[in-house]
């Protein structure tokens, strides 16, 4: 006998039949243009129509799709999202589906609104590299992390009977009873609660034994009253029937911060393109453009290359973290801030100078030379709002009206922060509105700048009557401890420099040197001091207010120029 080397023959290639379940409750005209394009591209479809669906629309689809024998209609149920009737349509329509057509090796579940984005055999050359696999996602209740709302292993042990969205209150009511009452069920024996997409597709052996399962009755009761059946019945019984699982879908669907579904629109092409999927989920009704471009039509043999959505996996994550968070500085109605959990305060860095305007009258021209910044006057002036050159209109259209203004403070500095290119400084003093002192305080973008006491150098020079004086002074000099008190706080996170009078007086261009070279500019154009009121008399000036009862605590020691007259003894003693 001589040795003989036998070739082994190549595998056989497993020959797919694609069935498809489509789930239709709106949008006919578009389900029916869909139904095509399955049936087209060689499919078999079992078509469910919610009963609730006009009558009309109906008859006019089913007319429309007379003409193909591959095109079947389940019975019809009354539909209604969270309920068991999602599963009972699935039900119906994949049994018939196996029923009519013997030949159908893979059953996969689309709806009406999903577009295919690959031509069908794309598709059914990738299921036959992976004949035997169930393309269904599948993990466990308490490690889904996905679910928005709670009642992930909820869902399984309280009951459902009132629907989510029409019953909301009973709904809500009921959960809360059974919380209270500690009142559970027992899950079936031999299953565990899995959850996922309810856009699978499984093989016939796997949808048949979970169709014809023995105890499909009991599986069904209690199937009946958990919340979501949809994303629970197939998934759960897939891991009973099935040993070749692969946790994913083969359908696009992407879901915002609150569970809802995307929608793409005509502008997606590109990156709908790019993900290489084989069918996409939600699409606009009259997004012509996607509906004339896809599905893409066949060139050469057809490829099985996998889906790569990861691009678009990653726009879309970014897009639910910009929901969530919100630009910084930027407040919206849809995305109110909850107080110290905004994405930010304000949007870019900003500075407040405290009391240099009152001691140095033309101090915001002269900074607006030496700084690339946008210098305003007192912004948060009780009479109205002072932009740079005395402006009726500021940044980005906001307007001057101190009424406009202080519906909303904090909205009105982050808009008029963020507007801009360029940083903003703003004049303040305690004279002005205070309702932003913790805002700022707790700001990481805010450089504060504060000669505290300076309040009282206009107060020298203003000639009005001492008691007048003496009781401006006693508010002015309460709300800038106030004010004092928040920049001292544990949860100061503005960048802060505070000077008393009297030490900023004693080297005015040291100070003016550092607060230069904070914001940017050149601290030696400091040596060219702007006008600066006259402080002789100070000293004698806050000797009066305490002769008047008042204690000046911010201003630091000035000298008194004059001796303090002192009372004969004679009066004294009187």
């Amino acid at each position: 006998m001589t040795d003989q080397t036998v070739t082994p023959l190549p595998p056989r290639p497993f020959k797919v039949k694609l069935g498809i379940v489509m789930l239709c409750h709106n949008q006919l005209p578009t389900a029916a243009r869909m139904a095509r394009v399955w049936a087209d591209g060689g499919a078999m479809v079992a078509i469910h129509i919610d009963a609730k669906a006009p009558s009309d629309a109906v008859r006019t689809l089913q007319t429309d799709l007379a003409s193909h024998e591959q095109i079947v209609f389940s019975r019809r149920h009354p539909c209604e999202w969270g309920t068991f009737s999602l599963v009972r349509a699935t039900q119906d329509a994949a049994a018939l589906l196996l029923d009519r057509f013997e030949d159908v090796t893979h059953v996969m579940v689309v709806s009406g609104s999903c577009l295919p984005l690959r031509p069908v055999a794309d598709l059914v050359a990738f299921l036959s590299l992976h004949p035997h696999r169930d393309f269904i996602e599948s993990v466990t209740a308490e490690d889904v992390g996905w679910t928005v709302g709670g009642l992930n292993e909820e869902r399984f042990t309280l009951r459902f009977p009132f629907a989510y969205r029409r019953h909301r209150k009973l709904f809500d009511r009921y959960v809360d009873f059974q919380r209270r009452w500690k009142l559970r069920r027992a899950i079936p024996d031999g299953i565990v609660p899995h959850l996922g997409s309810q856009w699978w597709c499984l093989t016939r052996v796997t949808l048949r034994a979970i169709l014809s399962d023995p105890d499909r009755p009991a599986l069904d009761r209690y199937f009946n009253r958990v919340w979501i059946p949809d994303e629970s019945y197939f998934q759960t019984l897939a891991r009973k029937h099935s040993t070749r699982i692969e946790s994913r879908s083969l359908t696009l669907a992407k879901f915002d911060g609150q569970g809802k579904p995307y929608i793409f629109y005509n502008d997606h092409r590109q990156i709908l393109e790019e993900s290489r999927s084989f069918v996409a989920r939600k699409i606009w009704p009259d997004a012509t453009g996607l509906y004339t471009y896809f599905p893409r039509p066949v060139q050469g043999e057809p490829s099985s290359a996998e889906p790569q959505p990861e691009r678009l996996d990653r726009i879309i994550s970014q897009a639910v973290a910009r929901r969530k968070l919100g630009r910084p500085g930027l407040y919206m109605q849809s995305r109110f801030p909850r107080k110290d959990q905004e994405n930010g305060k304000t949007s870019a860095g900003y500075a407040v100078m405290q009391g240099f305007s009152d001691i140095f009258p033309g101090f915001e021209s002269w900074l607006a030379q030496r700084v690339d910044a946008e210098v305003h006057g007192h912004v948060m002036a009780q009479y109205g709002v002072e932009y740079a050159d005395r402006s009726q209109i500021g940044p980005g259209g906001l307007s001057d009206s101190a009424a406009l203004r202080d519906l909303d403070p904090r909205g009105f500095l982050a808009n008029m922060i963020r507007i801009s290119h360029r940083p903003q400084i703003m004049q303040y003093s305690p004279r002005d509105q205070q309702s932003l002192n913790w805002f700022m305080g707790t700001d990481p973008n805010a450089q504060i700048f504060v000669i505290t006491g300076a309040w009282a150098v206009p107060l020298l020079h203003s000639g009005m009557p001492f008691d007048d004086i003496r009781r401006v002074a006693a508010i002015l000099q309460r709300t800038e401890l106030e004010q004092i008190d928040v920049l001292n706080s544990v949860w100061l996170k503005a960048r802060t420099r505070i000077w008393d009078l009297a030490d900023f007086s004693a080297r005015p261009a040291d100070v003016l040197r550092s607060v230069l070279r904070q914001l940017g500019g050149d601290p030696e154009t400091a040596t060219a001091l702007p006008d600066m009121r006259e402080l002789a008399g100070m000293g004698r000036f806050l000797q009066r207010l305490r002769n008047a009862g008042l204690r000046p605590q911010l201003m630091g020691d000035f000298p008194i120029s004059e001796p303090v007259p002192i009372p004969p003894k004679e009066s004294l003693a009187s």
